[in-house]
């Protein structure tokens, strides 16, 4: 429960933000882009984009935690499919175990290198693209509400007190 507490909160802080909607889910879909990314460390790609954009960390972080120990597998899972459906590849190349040099490994992983980054360049653009409007949308919602119920007026006192 203190897990859920701490995401609560931390959720609330991204929605309070002094900060037009655009630009929150502006740097929510850029964080997503980076979770996507087939370009590593991700954590160093968010502390880029905080300097150099000038985006809100909290909301840069919710996206690009998108990707975590949960869901990195099948997202590196979807990246490699996804490159390899691009490219045309119809099997993936078998993996040799018996020769464990740098060389040999070099040479077994290299045929992966080009669909992991078409696959996650692609993922990437897509999944900043889904996040943008619906992060926009959330965060606008949300703080209507919040003006209208500070609109609203009080109840009448009960005159008890």
């Amino acid at each position: 429960m203190a897990v859920l507490a701490q995401i609560r909160s931390q959720l609330t802080r991204i929605l309070h933000l002094k900060e037009p909607p655009r630009r929150t889910a502006l740097a929510f879909a850029t964080g997503a882009f980076i979770a996507f990314s087939p370009i590593y460390p991700h954590t160093l790609l968010v502390i880029v984009c905080v300097w150099a954009f000038r985006l809100n960390l909290l909301a840069l972080l919710a996206g690009a935690f998108i990707n975590n120990p949960w869901t990195i597998v099948p997202i590196l899972g979807a990246t490699l499919w996804t490159g390899f459906q691009l490219m045309g590849i119809p099997q993936t190349p078998p993996l040799s175990w018996s020769d464990l040099s740098f060389t040999s490994i070099y040479d077994q992983i290299l045929p992966y290198a080009v669909p992991f980054l078409v696959g996650g360049a692609v993922l990437s653009s897509l999944g900043a693209m889904l996040c943008y409007p619906a992060a926009y949308f959330l965060i606008s919602k949300y703080r209507k509400s919040l003006s209208q119920a500070a609109e609203e007026p009080l109840p009448p006192g009960t005159g008890l007190g």
